[in-house]
């Protein structure tokens, strides 16, 4: 397989272990589904491993092939075109320093982002507002707390999966687009990966769980999902006046 010297250059760079095991695998057989990606390295998510490669600054581009073991079609991974290549990824994601947590942590009251609720602080992640894959190294910068945010294990998957289902991550990589997106900003926002839809995330903790317990044994005896039986609630008790 023949790859573009500029793609290469930034291949022999990189030294993150999930990173590189795609990018050597490619560079051996000149593709990686998201089947091997899991049987051979254990990586259950192709697309976070597959990310890990674009935040170096190499362009991959997600292809469709046939498995072999279940003949179904699934998502596979090639280097994409080296005049798309992103300057200033090279080394990808940094660390985060442990005085900048405490800085966020006192700065957001220990707070999970979308749920709003106090949380411990070791269960609560840093993540940037904005994607790294949309802003690059644009959003490296401690100084700003605003420009962050704090989330819990289950909120950050949900965030990682839309953000790469999102047409302005894929395509667009306009800040201004995620500027105005819940997953940067759930406190107001106009859209959720440009789609017109609001959401709200609710924690019921303590005491509160006993009442969560008794709206759902009431949702499953109406025959509805949680959500629903909730939203027709609110719905009743809005036209009650």
């Amino acid at each position: 397989m023949t790859v573009d010297p500029k793609i290469l250059k930034l291949c022999e760079n990189v030294t993150a272990k999930r990173a590189r095991t795609v990018i050597d695998h490619i560079l051996q057989h000149g593709s990686v589904n998201n089947e091997e990606l899991q049987d051979l390295y254990g990586y259950t998510h192709g697309p976070r491993a597959a990310r890990d490669v674009r935040e170096q600054g190499i362009p991959l581009d997600t292809i469709k092939v046939v498995s072999e073991t279940s003949g179904r079609k699934i998502g596979a991974y090639i280097f994409g075109d080296p005049t798309k290549i992103k300057k200033g990824r090279i080394g990808g994601r940094k660390a985060f320093s442990k005085s900048f947590k405490d800085t966020l942590l006192a700065h957001y009251g220990s707070r999970e982002a979308f749920t709003n609720e106090v949380i411990e602080g070791r269960y609560l992640q840093i993540d940037h507002r904005i994607p790294y894959e949309v802003a690059g190294d644009e959003v490296h910068d401690e100084g700003d707390p605003a420009a962050y945010m704090l989330l819990d294990a289950s909120s950050q998957r949900a965030k990682s999966w839309s953000c790469e289902a999102c047409k302005n991550w894929q395509t667009v990589q306009d800040q201004s687009i995620c500027k105005t997106c819940m997953w940067a900003f759930p406190e107001a926002y106009d859209h959720i990966a440009m789609q017109q839809v609001r959401r709200v995330d609710l924690q019921w903790q303590g005491d509160e769980v006993a009442i969560h317990d008794t709206l759902k044994t009431r949702a499953v005896a109406a025959g509805k999902g949680l959500s629903a039986y909730i939203k027709e609630l609110v719905k009743a008790a809005l036209a009650r006046g």
